[in-house]
């Protein structure tokens, strides 16, 4: 008969004593509580159980906190795989906090090592120590949250009564240590007032970002215990504006929206805040919400300035409350003024067209498509449904093919990135040439028209057998089944109908939008179908 193989638990004693603790407790000493472990391991022999050579002690650390060489060397090894079970004297050895005590056996747990005590039922190994272990988590959870709302009650509480509760101090103010407030900077304080003497003299917030920029002055510089730097950069017009409206500088503090009597000195008198802060009011431009999505550019969240390093937002202006012009504007050059940017702004149109034929000549070069990720997107971008697209179609097809665009003004290169591949290929061309002045933005076609025109280019690709069903261009539009059936259930329509949609001008056709056309497509006859679009298009 073949003796049964038996499995070896390899156990780790983990010893700690700190100096608090009297040398004449019992069990106090390294050296007795490894011999108390020792000799538990020793009991469970019969069991597999084995003690590690290799010592994990603690002399003279506290156990309040993680911090100790000892439980670190531990948590090496057992993320080595070296050890199977952890055992201690009593628990407090291990941890005198909860939470930390309950995160340590969550990684004990994460690397199958179970945890037993000397002294006290806690063997994870077994049905009932599982449950204690849950018991605990409770309980530390618990202290987390008793532990936070405290915090916040007490910073809340302190906030109120205007007490400086930590942090970077702002420009003006440095901070007294020893009495922790908030001490005037003559230096920063008189910078501070010279910040509200431009603004009330009638200069914009980029205004002077630019005066203060070119004077040499810098955001209010911070180094951190750990050697991290902060601040020590130019100004920018957030900068500004959070000077400009914040209480601290009349020597109030603002906590959840309501404001309280401070306790450091005010930098400015309540008059001239007030002044400033009446002027940022009546200069705010309230811009409406624009409704159309194509509100959003294609190459928004992608394309960057090289020069600056930064990435370029989309906008717009409306001249003449009819026509609408398009720009991407470098980030740095919106903050920083534009005299800081040689890029400063691009026409939309143009960058766009400019990137979609780079990519058309990529995808065009490229030998083959087949181990191409987003092959279906490639072929979507080269296929003629890309103009019938909306905008919010578009972008997305981009987005899933380009990581990053970058211009760089003064090379005149257009950098593309490729998602997946992170190819990177580079194309001259000249951006910032005054477009011509006939040249127009993307021909707003009515809706309704678009959807025709797009199923019937679908109906082109199936008829000259590139796709066999008109859900095959799901993937490349980024829509449903149900959707593209709804696009191609359009062809129904009477030919007198598709005619008038197609190729009239007619203001009401314009503005239709595709739900209104769905009850006309469930008439059987054309007959009923014109009837139908005439009442349509009249009212």
């Amino acid at each position: 008969m073949k003796e049964e193989h038996k499995k070896f638990i390899y156990c780790a004693a983990y010893c700690r004593k700190s100096v608090e603790e009297r040398k004449d407790e019992v069990f106090g000493s390294i050296e007795n509580q490894r011999q108390a472990i020792l000799d538990f391991i020793a009991s469970h022999k019969h069991e597999g159980w084995i003690a590690l050579p290799d010592r994990y002690e603690d002399n003279g650390y506290t156990g309040a906190n993680t911090n100790r060489p000892g439980l670190e060397k531990l948590l090496n090894d057992i993320k080595e795989r070296k050890i199977n079970m952890v055992i201690v004297y009593k628990l407090d050895r291990l941890s005198r906090s909860l939470v930390d005590f309950v995160g340590l056996l969550k990684v004990f747990e994460a690397y199958n090592v179970t945890f037993a005590s000397v002294t006290q039922p806690i063997d994870t190994s077994s049905s009932t120590g599982k449950l204690m272990l849950h018991i605990l988590s409770s309980f530390a959870e618990f202290e987390r949250e008793l532990i936070s709302e405290r915090t916040k009650d007490k910073m809340g509480a302190a906030r109120k009564r205007g007490q400086w509760i930590g942090g970077r101090p702002p420009l003006g103010y440095d901070i007294d240590k020893e009495n922790r407030r908030l001490i005037i900077n003559k230096e920063e304080a008189n910078l501070i007032k010279q910040i509200f003497n431009l603004y009330l003299e009638g200069n914009s917030l980029l205004k002077i970002v630019r005066i203060l920029n070119d004077k040499g002055y810098r955001t209010k510089k911070t180094i951190t215990k750990n050697g991290r730097v902060y601040g020590g950069i130019k100004f920018g017009v957030s900068h500004i504006h959070s000077i400009i409206t914040n209480p601290l500088y009349i020597g109030k503090v603002r906590y959840e929206g309501t404001i309280y009597e401070g306790q450091q000195e005010a930098i400015i008198d309540n008059k001239t805040f007030q002044k400033a802060q009446e002027l940022l009011k009546s200069n705010r431009v309230e811009r409406k919400t624009c409704k159309n999505k194509d509100c959003s550019g294609l190459l928004s969240n992608l394309l960057r300035c090289k020069s600056c390093n930064k990435s370029m937002f989309h906008t717009y202006t409306i001249k003449n409350k009819i026509h609408k012009y398009r720009y991407y504007v470098c980030s740095n050059a919106n903050k920083r003024g534009y005299h800081s940017c040689p890029t400063k702004s691009l026409n939309a149109q143009m960058v766009e067209d400019a990137v979609i034929d780079c990519l058309k000549a990529i995808f065009t070069k490229k030998k083959s498509l087949k181990d191409f990720v987003y092959k279906q997107e490639a072929e979507a971008l080269l296929s003629p449904i890309w103009k019938t697209l909306f905008a919010e179609e578009k972008r997305k097809i981009l987005k899933t093919l380009i990581k990053e665009i970058n211009y760089d003004t003064p090379a005149g290169k257009l950098d593309i990135v490729l998602n997946n591949t992170n190819e990177n290929f580079s194309f001259e061309t000249d951006l910032k040439k005054t477009p011509k002045a006939n040249r127009k933005e993307i021909d707003k076609e009515p809706p309704i028209r678009r959807i025709l025109i797009l199923a019937y280019q679908i109906k082109k690709l199936i008829k000259e057998g590139k796709i066999s069903h008109h859900r095959q261009v799901c993937r490349w539009l980024n829509i449903s089944p149900t959707r593209i059936d709804q696009i191609m259930n359009i062809l129904l329509l009477s030919p007198q109908i598709q005619k008038e949609i197609i190729l009239t001008n007619n203001p009401k056709i314009a503005s239709l939008p595709e739900f209104r056309i769905r009850p006309i497509l469930k008439k059987p006859l054309w007959k009923e179908q014109l009837s139908c679009w005439r009442k349509l298009i009249s009212n």
